[in-house]
């Protein structure tokens, strides 16, 4: 069913919801998922339904993004990193697909919560050498395996590591990896992709993708006061689901 059981005012949310997370995706850089996923299960509690259909549009927008910027990417650095990336993405694919609804849930508006709590408080997930990088890496790799979530995460070094010319573009490339082995492992275990639902919902999504491009720049000298706002909002909906949930 390409919207279970969705209300008129739930299927018009689900439209506005997927226009914000491609208007951050591309306006930020990351966190299409981060900052959409938690407003979407509120709508529809079930990760596995959303994920394909933000995987889609991630890699349709990735492709669309990097047609003509893949000379300036910082292969080396990305390389290097995904030898600590890949392995915890995958443990975190088999985490979705195995444990209970009711964990994942949780497992994703706590660490929603974590990001907000920073975002508000104007507090950065930073590293100062390399041991704390590799556990960012590592546990950023689990958290976008299991959600799509983790970017922030890795975002907080491979700042530290990308010079900001290539940044987005790098990222970029590395969320294209990332949802390519999760769509895949859905694939071939089986899990619908809900394909129909994410062409309906892709010219919406990409409504907020191209609004996103062209307000990168304004996002970027205004990131504390845009991530504060963002920030409260979503540590607002994260307590109220943990509320609700226990």
């Amino acid at each position: 069913m390409m919207f279970p059981e969705f209300t008129l005012l739930e299927m018009g949310l689900t439209g506005l919801l997927f226009m914000w997370a491609g208007f951050v995706r591309s306006g930020l850089g990351f966190g299409g998922a981060a900052l959409g996923l938690p407003f979407m299960l509120f709508i529809y509690d079930q990760p596995v339904y959303w994920l394909p259909i933000i995987g889609s549009h991630l890699l349709f927008f990735s492709v669309l993004t990097l047609r003509t910027r893949l000379n300036n990417v910082n292969w080396g650095y990305l390389k290097s990193s995904l030898f600590y990336i890949l392995p915890p993405a995958l443990i975190g694919v088999l985490g979705l697909l195995n444990l209970p609804n009711l964990w994942i849930v949780t497992f994703i508006y706590s660490i929603t919560l974590f990001y907000a709590l920073m975002w508000l408080l104007n507090k950065s997930i930073h590293s100062d050498n390399r041991w704390f990088d590799k556990i960012l890496l590592i546990f950023g790799g689990y958290v976008a395996g299991t959600s799509l979530t983790g970017a922030p995460l890795m975002v907080a070094v491979y700042v530290r590591n990308v010079v900001q010319s290539q940044l987005r573009n790098t990222l970029f490339v590395l969320w294209f990896i990332l949802v390519t082995i999760k769509m895949t492992t859905f694939a071939a275990l089986g899990v619908d992709l809900n394909i129909l639902t994410a062409i309906v919902l892709l010219p919406i999504a990409a409504v907020g993708h191209f609004i996103g491009l062209r307000t990168h720049d304004l996002i970027l000298r205004n990131d504390v006061i845009f991530k504060r706002v963002i920030g409260g909002m979503l540590v607002v909906v994260s307590g109220l689901a943990l509320f609700n949930l226990y």
